[in-house]
């Protein structure tokens, strides 16, 4: 086993550890572990909420998740010799759940949940569709999924990090808060927010202290979304076996990580639609000196995807195009059009029983594919969701003698404002 640079106690929330990570983007958060290029070394991750969300048949839990406070990452960590400028290569050589540890009251302790969160607190792709608070939780057997609140259902989870970045420099620190600061300004009210500003409140910051902790914690980056130093990309296929080429911006690079799945849909499309978890990482790290400019990197990371997936012969594909349900045409909007592919899925799932929440729920934390069919035949963009058949244990596919009905069990936790 590499050597444990993050250690985390599941007896102890993440602000008690012996190192403490963060849970917003500054370039000024002191370093937590440093290493050198051609290390190998563990680091352990707490799921994104630090044990907010728990193991029962109630889904109040994901109705009140403090979204102020994720994500918990563990970093940052040093690499000695990283300049800005130069593209940091890091090697996904294992992860999994937390390790020794099959049962407990923490997420990747056998267990994990996917949520599909309230319009009034962060939504997800289908909001619209469903506004309201659901909770699944999924029991894990070896690399193997099942769910108490979606019977009929099981898959092997292509184990990955939602989450993983280099710190931004003081100037792109400046540039994200600009222009997302320019679009929220475009509708303030706007349910869910057009984007996450800075947020004082609940910010974990590592090692900064008094008024260096209240001026960077006045400025820092949520961890929502994906950015120009990867962040919270969502990728399924992130897993063993990756290669990552991460831009540096600062002395260091500076790498932190967390919000680990046990599997996901393409798209994460309930906004926690992963199987969200705990676990461990282990990273082999090393520097190309220069590789943004040599590589044309200036602005993401790029990645070689691991080998490790499960293989499905079988898939049944929906597709969707850019009109919205009341029949408005878009032109080419193939956000829209992937919105329809996933609906179109969720009607067809409900004819052998499900309730739609259940279906959605699927279509997140289930290996599906997400494509993009067909992007430039005016107006409509098509796009597709592939749909792996052997995920199910009766046969999904149409025939004469219709849809088998299935027994949708006790179905899945609902809690409503």
């Amino acid at each position: 086993m590499p050597e444990l640079v993050f250690p985390l106690d599941s007896t102890k929330r993440f602000t008690d550890q012996e190192l403490l990570g963060h849970n917003r983007w500054h370039p000024d958060i002191p370093a937590a572990v440093h290493v050198k290029p051609g290390d190998s070394f563990r680091v352990h991750c707490r799921e994104w909420f630090d044990g907010a969300i728990h193991n029962d048949d109630s889904a109040d839990d994901v109705r009140d998740a403090p979204l102020s406070t994720v994500h918990v990452l563990s970093g940052p960590i040093a690499v000695e010799g990283a300049k800005p400028g130069d593209l940091l290569v890091v090697d996904i050589l294992d992860l999994g759940p937390i390790p020794q540890e099959d049962s407990g009251p923490l997420a990747g302790q056998g267990w994990g949940y996917t949520g599909i969160f309230a319009k009034q607190n962060g939504g997800g792709f289908l909001t619209d569709q469903f506004p309201d608070a659901y909770k699944v939780i999924w029991d894990f057997m070896g690399g193997t999924a099942t769910s108490r609140h979606v019977p009929h259902v099981s898959f092997t989870g292509i184990v990955h990090p939602g989450l993983m970045g280099t710190a931004p420099s003081a100037d792109l620190l400046s540039r994200w808060n600009r222009r997302e600061g320019d679009l929220i300004a475009q509708d303030p009210d706007r349910v869910p927010p057009l984007a996450l500003p800075p947020l004082p409140e609940d910010a974990i910051l590592g090692g900064l202290e008094g008024d260096a902790f209240e001026r960077a914690a006045a400025e820092a980056a949520r961890t929502a979304p994906p950015r120009e130093n990867g962040g919270n990309q969502d990728i399924k296929n992130f897993t063993k076996g990756t290669r990552v080429f991460y831009p540096v911006y600062v002395d260091g690079a500076h790498l932190s990580m967390g919000d680990l799945h046990f599997s996901q849909g393409d798209g994460e499309i309930t906004f926690c639609g992963a199987i969200e978890m705990g676990g461990f990482i282990d990273l082999r790290v090393e520097l190309i000196k220069g590789g943004m400019e040599a590589y044309g990197v200036g602005e993401n990371a790029i990645f070689m995807p691991g080998n490790v997936d499960p293989q499905y012969s079988q898939w049944l594909a929906f597709s969707g195009t850019s009109v919205t349900l009341d029949g408005t045409q878009h032109y080419l909007d193939s956000h829209l059009s992937y919105q329809r592919a996933c609906l179109h899925a969720i009607d067809y799932l409900t004819t052998f029983g499900y309730a739609p929440e259940q279906a959605y729920m699927i279509l997140g934390a289930a290996p599906i594919e997400g494509r993009l069919s067909g992007v430039v035949d005016i107006p409509n963009s098509c796009s597709t969701v592939y749909l792996p058949t052997a995920i199910f244990d009766f046969d999904v596919t149409p025939g004469a003698d219709g849809p088998a009905r299935i027994d949708p069990g006790m179905g899945v936790p609902r809690s409503s404002f």
